[in-house]
């Protein structure tokens, strides 16, 4: 039995200054893409990573790198901050703490002492192997409401827009 708050009105203390709402442009959050993304990415992130907490002990971004590396065995980190779009600094803490479980191996790269290569470990392969039971179950039911016509269609438009990422990130 969980309790919620009561409905209570907001205490309202007016600012010193305020910006009058109806004079200069605001965005139209029913249409707005940037916000429709960064929200639904928010939220996505927020319960994935609820769930794998709970289950199977591993963060959300945790669960990013373990599934690139379940893709691409022996990669760099700089190959993971590319592919996910993560700074260098949390994929290095997270990649340490992932090492410390015993969930991924960081060798040194033998032609080149700067770089290293990252793997699953076994244990870090059995985990990745739950999770993404429960990974694709969410996919599946997020996507429910849209038939496999749908779905395609939605796949492509995310993979265009992805591949023009460059057009304001650059």
């Amino acid at each position: 039995m969980s309790s919620s708050p009561s409905p209570r009105k907001p205490r309202r203390t007016k600012p010193a200054e305020t910006a009058d709402a109806d004079h200069g442009p605001t965005l139209d959050l029913d249409r707005y893409v940037p916000a429709f993304v960064t929200f639904i990415a928010n939220k996505l992130s927020n319960s994935a990573t609820t769930l794998y907490q709970r289950k199977f002990g591993v963060n959300v971004t945790e669960w990013r790198i373990m599934s690139l590396l379940a893709i691409e065995a022996g990669i760099p980190a700089s190959r993971i901050c590319h592919v996910i779009g993560f700074d260098k600094g949390p994929v290095s803490r997270t990649l340490a703490l992932l090492q410390k479980r015993g969930l991924v191996a960081i060798r040194t790269d033998p032609d080149d002492g700067r770089s290293h290569s990252i793997s699953l470990t076994a244990k870090g392969r059995a985990t990745h192997d739950k999770v993404i039971v429960a990974a694709l179950d969410r996919e599946r039911r997020l996507l429910s409401c849209l038939n496999r016509d749908e779905q395609e269609v939605l796949i492509d438009l995310l993979r265009r827009i992805h591949e023009n990422l460059g057009a304001v990130t650059g």
